[in-house]
């Protein structure tokens, strides 16, 4: 199988849209897309169907329209894994800001579904400010300093993405001198997702929590061996897999759920976390 060259769509869909157009006039035999916009591919996923071409989908699933494998972990489990560590460490009280990804996206509804699920059932006496940033840095900064001034007594951060919330975040509480170590009675803890290396340093430094590691790297891995499979006409079935996951049936195809492990203090230096092998 020959694997072409990767073209960046700048999470545009329609930019998405035309080079999925331009691949498959080229003769492209299976499609690998991440789309940030879920609900707007279904049309492209129908044509492809209609071509017999099949679809790989990286690190979020589309709403709508048929896929052959989609590769992201559960999304769910991260807004879970946010919401005990935060309930844990806030003693079951107290008042979070969910800094929110775009709504449109799964990962964004994800996540925030499942945070908000958990703290309600979990840990009903914390009170959960949720602000939706669009995946921005900006709004990410405004909404947080806002809250920030309307309630200085808030105590933990959930970001959705640490790639665009980490340095907003950061430069925000630093500017209220929030940055403490975690005993201090100032301390805001923060709890974060992408497993990036500069959210490892952050954790290093004692400036947020933890972060809960997307497995980028296999992410890679997966989405070319299932676009391999779907050249060579394979099938899979929904149950473990020999790589650490499960294949999870979905009304548009199949899911693979990677593990997605919460990185802390105590295991940020694990030299199996992909953002450790980052150079």
């Amino acid at each position: 199988m020959t694997v072409g060259t990767p073209i960046n769509s700048q999470n545009d869909v329609a930019k998405l849209v035309a080079n999925t157009q331009a691949l498959t006039g080229q003769g492209a035999k299976v499609i690998v897309m991440a789309p940030q916009d879920t609900g707007a591919i279904a049309s492209t996923l129908q044509t492809l169907e209609g071509k017999n071409i099949p679809v790989v989908t990286v690190d979020t699933r589309p709403d709508k329209g048929k896929v052959y494998m989609v590769v992201r972990a559960d999304n769910k489990a991260y807004g879970t894994k946010a919401c005990e560590f935060l309930g844990e460490k806030l003693g079951g009280k107290g008042k979070v800001v969910q800094l929110m990804g775009a709504l449109s996206s799964i990962n964004g509804r994800d996540r925030a579904e499942a945070f908000r699920g958990c703290m309600k059932d979990k840990f009903p006496g914390i009170t959960v400010f949720e602000e939706p940033t669009e995946w921005e840095g900006t709004k990410a900064a405004s909404m947080l300093q806002t809250r920030l001034e309307q309630h200085p007594d808030i105590k933990g951060v959930y970001m959705h993405a640490g790639g665009v919330h980490l340095a907003p975040t950061l430069q925000v509480l630093k500017a209220k001198g929030l940055i403490s170590p975690p005993e201090d009675p100032k301390h805001v803890f923060v709890v974060s997702n992408d497993g990036i290396p500069q959210e490892f340093e952050a954790i290093r430094k004692g400036e947020i929590d933890a972060t809960v590691s997307q497995p980028a790297d296999l992410y890679a891995k997966y989405a070319l061996f299932y676009a391999k499979a779907a050249a060579e006409g394979k099938t899979f079935q929904p149950g473990p897999t020999d790589h650490d996951s499960t294949i999870i049936q979905l009304p548009n195809g199949l899911e693979d759920q990677l593990p997605a492990p919460l990185v802390t203090k105590e295991n940020v230096d694990d030299q199996a976390l992909w953002g450790n092998q980052v150079k």
